[in-house]
């Protein structure tokens, strides 16, 4: 059995650890236990541990940081002069080449702020600001970014009664997460079809549900969407990098929620998002 004071040794050396405050030197080997000494010394490994952890993470950090700043000026003078190109261009030929060098570019451009964004997320290094806001909230900034497109393709957006239930999220990511979802519907539903979304609430979680009238997914590709890079059968034609479901999936399960998804093929898609219901909680 331990005695008091080695108890108080032990949990003072626990404390100092996990407040980042341990240091070996602290203690005298000699006046210590045998258990004591090799808990002293998985301390020690672990607060190293923990430390060249951090120091990783700021290591990816800064590089991301540096690949991001550093390839935004070189992609934005190709776009700039590739537009130019084609203004100049005197024959339909070169004006097709300048066009095909805008898209690619552009989709570099997509695809190294996608990369960036990912890198973050995995490797734990992006922290979000988190906050209540209320899920009609959410809804009304998603449809701000989706009317444009939705007009363009004569899609109309109707939503139901929206709710004031509060959700604790980073209020920018999760409103991308769901714009990614919805633009996803855009991009795959016929023109003069009809997208909706509602909110709703249960016991336990509460959330967002955008219903289209696409193509559908079938049974067994609804695992793969939430994929890196993934592109379905009926994506051929669309642009994108298949990144977006992956990213609003990563997004939602950091902030405790998930993605549910009911498809059949030819009668459309429900994508239901869901996150820890507050409302039980003081503001």
């Amino acid at each position: 059995m331990f005695r008091k004071n080695e108890y108080t040794t032990l949990n003072k050396m626990l404390d100092d650890a996990l407040e980042g405050k341990f240091r070996e030197e602290q203690f005298d080997e000699t006046e210590l236990s045998k258990f004591q000494t090799r808990f002293m010394r998985y301390l020690t490994s672990s607060s190293m541990s923990e430390r060249k952890i951090s120091e990783e993470k700021g290591k990816l950090k800064e590089l991301i940081t540096d690949i991001s700043h550093q390839t935004k000026t070189p992609l934005t003078n190709i776009l700039l002069y590739s537009q130019l190109l084609e203004e100049m261009a005197t024959d339909e030929k070169s004006k097709e080449y300048t066009r095909e060098i805008t898209i690619h570019t552009k989709k570099l451009e997509d695809l190294i702020e996608a990369l960036t964004k990912m890198s973050r997320l995995e490797g734990g290094i992006f922290q979000f600001h988190q906050k209540r806001i209320s899920l009609s909230q959410i809804v009304q900034k998603v449809l701000q970014q989706g009317y444009s497109m939705a007009r363009c393709k004569d899609i109309t957006i109707s939503v139901g009664d929206l709710l004031d239930t509060k959700i604790l999220v980073d209020e920018k990511w999760v409103t991308e997460a769901v714009y990614n979802i919805l633009d996803n519907g855009i991009k795959y539903s016929p023109k003069s079809s009809e997208i909706r979304l509602d909110t709703f609430c249960y016991e336990m979680f509460c959330g967002i549900e955008i219903k289209d009238q696409g193509g559908g997914i079938s049974e067994e590709e609804i695992p793969k969407i939430f994929s890196r890079f993934y592109r379905g059968a009926m994506a051929n034609d669309q642009e994108g990098i298949g990144v977006g479901l992956y990213l609003s999936r990563s997004i939602i399960e950091e902030h405790g929620g998930y993605i549910k998804v009911n498809s059949q093929v030819g009668q459309g898609s429900n994508f239901q998002i869901f996150f820890p219901n507050l409302s039980l909680l003081k503001d």
